[in-house]
């Protein structure tokens, strides 16, 4: 995998919008994230050909957006690309990408959700993009972006040293959502619940392995077409998965999960990160999800030393830490410990 040059205060930072146009619709959101980015890390920051387009523009223009993010990646003063916002279009982006572009342009590209279809892009082209937060969500948080978010961008993005441990956030979790049609409420700290902590549900010794995945109902829609990686690919992976604001049910959850099973995903696996679910849902659902992840892979796989990790800090889920595509991770099971045993980046 080719690692991407390190980020420097003073360097340029393009937004792009890859599926919806809700940085045209929410502009001081927009504002908000934009100036988070440049006042806390440095950056300068442009918006790409059409970050700024709205819904119907973007809908209509499947290959101007897929040209807007390879015009992006190949001009050099940029030094980093973040999608402003998920969606659910993406995928129509994947016929006109050039992965030769990707993968002779290095550079640091950051989103989460419906961005996971050109995560998987930059996989196939050999690049380590970056699973965090968006523009919108994450950089534009209400009162300003959370520690936790914050230290893991910096270990990860700004520094080429083995990221190392990272600790589940201890500081409290929210999915609250505040309307973002009222300006007003962007100064509003969102409300955090307590934590409780990562849950490890089974898991026996240490294991390691690259980190690939994303937004379950994304990486849903990625099976079957050309970006989806190969059987070798997968071989002793650790898997992240996460479920979306819409919180789809855990029935889905296992239908997806036995899809995995079926095309031999499931059964190369060194382990599984579950993000913490996204959307408003009652405890129960939670742990309904817990009960899906180890029906499939305990019950109906029988892979019963199998790491599980729930509950975890990435995704629809804020305070949020980043996760680099194909860097190698390790899980210890009786330290129940995430590593990332390399650095993400490298000296320029």
């Amino acid at each position: 995998m080719i690692k991407p040059p390190k980020l420097e205060p003073g360097d340029t930072v393009a937004t792009i919008a890859l599926s919806s146009g809700m940085a045209q619709q929410f502009p001081h959101r927009y504002l908000a994230g934009k100036q988070q980015l440049q006042d806390t890390f440095g950056m300068h920051v442009i918006e790409s050909r059409y970050a700024l387009k709205d819904d119907k523009w973007l809908a209509r223009n499947p290959q101007a957006r897929a040209e807007d993010l390879m015009e992006t990646f190949a001009n050099p003063s940029i030094k980093a690309i973040i999608s402003t916002i998920g969606g659910d279009d993406s995928i129509r982006m994947l016929p006109y990408l050039d992965l030769n572009v990707i993968r002779d342009n290095p550079k640091v590209f950051m989103g989460y959700s419906d961005t996971t279809i050109s995560h998987f892009a930059c996989l196939k082209a050999g690049l380590v993009s970056f699973y965090g937060p968006a523009i919108l969500a994450g950089f534009a948080e209400n009162g300003g972006i959370f520690p936790y978010t914050e230290s893991s961008l910096r270990n990860t993005l700004f520094s080429s040293d083995p990221i190392g441990q990272v600790l589940p956030n201890t500081d409290g979790w929210t999915v609250e959502f505040l309307d973002w049609s009222k300006p007003k409420l962007q100064t509003q700290r969102r409300t955090l619940q307590p934590t409780s902590g990562w849950r490890w549900l089974q898991g026996q010794g240490v294991v390691s392995g690259p980190l690939i995945g994303g937004c379950v109902e994304v990486l849903d829609w990625l099976r079957g077409t050309d970006f989806w990686p190969d059987r070798a690919a997968w071989q002793n992976a650790i898997l992240f998965m996460e479920t979306s604001e819409e919180a789809p049910s855990p029935a889905y959850v296992i239908q997806v999960l036995r899809a995995f099973a079926a095309i031999g995903v499931i059964h190369k696996l060194n382990g599984i990160l579950f993000g913490r679910p996204g959307g408003n849902i009652p405890e129960e659902q939670y742990r309904a999800y817990d009960s899906a992840l180890q029906q499939v892979v305990n019950e109906e796989c029988g892979l019963t030393d199998l790491p599980i990790v729930t509950n975890m800090d990435f995704g629809h889920t804020d305070p949020m830490m980043v996760l680099p595509y194909g860097i190698q991770a390790q899980l210890d099971c009786h330290q129940q410990t995430l590593t990332i045993l390399e650095g993400a980046v490298v000296e320029c």
